[in-house]
């Protein structure tokens, strides 16, 4: 298994939520990847990124996590086309994927960032610039020993804080029922954030939260979803 720091791309931070497997990617993601990265990709970059520099335009900003195939993201900004868009993810053929699919729906409300979204987050988001971030079925790090794995964690969840706009939200959603408690444990520990279920409680899925291909397949096993919306006081 290939993890991402043997290419030497990102910083020295120690504990990882992902690794770099070998995944397939198709000569036309590889194309995507070298003719529109260019076009619709953000380079990694150690300051804070000029928003209404990238879109060429104000408005409300949110930014996916690990998008995956990207399917979920473009939907979305299909919907909203308000609503600037950044996606962050580290595998290539979901980039390459979900790069492909802006250029066919002609979007020019999405970005996307291949990096590691904790340094993403970090280095180039400015703080209070964030309307939503949205976290949707990243790795559960299902063995105990693991655990220290898992994105949601003390630190996420107080950098969250820190770039959301007062009143923004993020959203998270599992289909792993010990990681939805242990994400509403670490977030209900956070006095910055309000649960909008309630202390303890999961929300409904909100109608523009797309379906994602895992999720369906998830629910074909007889997998519960878990949503849960926090708003930033």
């Amino acid at each position: 298994m290939t993890t991402i720091e043997e290419h030497g791309r990102l910083t020295s931070r120690s504990i990882r939520s992902f690794v770099i497997r070998n995944g397939r990617l198709t000569k036309a993601q590889a194309h995507a990847i070298d003719t529109l990265l260019p076009e619709f990709g953000i380079a990694f970059q150690s300051q804070p990124l000029q928003v209404d520099t990238v879109f060429k335009r104000g408005g409300p900003l949110c930014v996916e996590i690990g998008f995956g195939n990207g399917d979920a993201l473009l939907d979305m900004a299909s919907a909203q086309p308000e609503t600037n868009f950044i996606g962050i993810e580290v595998h290539e053929p979901g980039v390459g994927h979900a790069l492909m699919g802006i250029e066919t729906r002609q979007l020019s409300n999405v970005r996307v960032i291949q990096h590691d979204a904790m340094e993403v987050l970090e280095q180039m988001i400015p703080d209070a610039s964030l309307d939503r971030v949205l976290l949707y079925f990243p790795d559960p790090w299902r063995k105990k020993r693991h655990f220290k794995r898992r994105i949601v964690q003390k630190e996420f969840v107080e950098l969250v804080a820190d770039k959301l706009t007062r009143n923004g939200v993020l959203h998270c959603a599992t289909d792993w029922e010990d990681y939805a408690s242990w994400m509403v444990e670490k977030l209900d520990a956070c006095s910055r954030f309000v649960n909008q279920a309630n202390t303890g409680h999961f929300s409904p899925r909100p109608a523009w939260r797309t379906k994602t291909r895992f999720e369906q397949r998830g629910e074909r096993l007889g997998h519960q979803v878990f949503d849960l919306l926090y708003c930033r006081r």
